[in-house]
């Protein structure tokens, strides 16, 4: 089915609606998830809500369950033999497991990985090889989204003159801003970050910090990482997981100040982790 202007528009409920423009508005939430892969809980009864066009960062060490809760949101455990998921996932206020299709879903709820993953094609086809595999054919439209997708990605003007050369000959740098305008290219609502500027170098690290701040204009961003100080600089809401529990979750200030949990505070202080 080809991709309507209308359907690749922010889709709320009437609730949210009425509320927009309040910081209480979430475009995501979970209610006490639960996840096992196999014998191990990885998630324990997890309560979380994604405020709509603000940045949470999602801290904790490794194996805490930052990453396993990232890819619930677009079901991403669904490929995974043996995992079982409880508890509810809602966006928009709508059952993202019972109620929303999965392609539809992890359209509207995009990912971009650690490492930078570009397909062995052109700068152009890999922006374009979303917005063709749901039905954009017209070479017209094709040049308009990638155009937008890549100003978007904050590399337009790097990459304009070679769009046909290989993705692959792009920077470790301008090959994450690519996948982030990939994953652009069919306008998702929410933008899943999972440890996206570990591998890059600073310059790189601080390009990618720059461009969160700008996207959250017009999407929801979730990102995990590791780096405490990046998820200061760059996010407005934070939640600390350990051993697959959320110990606590708020205002990035607040909690990086002001925690209400000893386990928090010796984490964000650098006693663990």
């Amino acid at each position: 089915m080809a991709i309507s202007s209308s359907a690749l528009l922010p889709r709320l409920t009437e609730d949210a609606i009425e509320t927009h423009g309040s910081k209480s508005v979430s475009k995501m939430e979970v209610k006490e998830l639960d996840l096992h892969y196999g014998s191990f809980h990885a998630l324990k009864n997890v309560s979380l809500d994604f405020p709509i066009n603000e940045v949470t960062a999602l801290i904790g060490p490794s194996g805490c369950g930052k990453s396993t809760l990232l890819k619930t949101l677009n079901r991403m455990n669904d490929l995974i033999d043996g995992c079982k998921v409880d508890g509810v996932v809602k966006l928009d206020g709508i059952d993202a497991y019972e109620d929303i299709e999965v392609n539809d879903l992890r359209r509207r709820v995009g990912m971009v990985f650690q490492q930078p993953n570009p397909f062995p094609m052109s700068i152009y086809d890999n922006v374009a090889f979303g917005p063709r595999t749901h039905g954009v054919k017209g070479r017209e439209d094709l040049d308009m989204i990638v155009e937008q997708s890549l100003r978007d990605a904050a590399m337009w003007d790097e990459v304009k003159d070679r769009l046909k050369k290989s993705a692959l000959g792009l920077s470790g740098g301008q090959q994450q801003r690519l996948c982030i305008a990939r994953a652009l290219a069919v306008q998702p609502e929410v933008l899943l970050l999972d440890e996206s500027t570990s591998a890059l170098d600073p310059i790189s690290t601080a390009k990618i910090e720059e461009l969160i701040g700008e996207l959250a204009s017009k999407y929801t961003v979730i990102m995990v990482t590791h780096n405490m100080l990046q998820a200061i600089r760059v996010s407005t809401k934070t939640a600390f997981f350990l051993l697959g529990e959320m110990v606590e979750a708020g205002e990035t200030d607040a909690l990086f100040t002001h925690p209400n949990d000893s386990r928090t505070a010796d984490y964000v202080e650098g006693r663990f982790g």
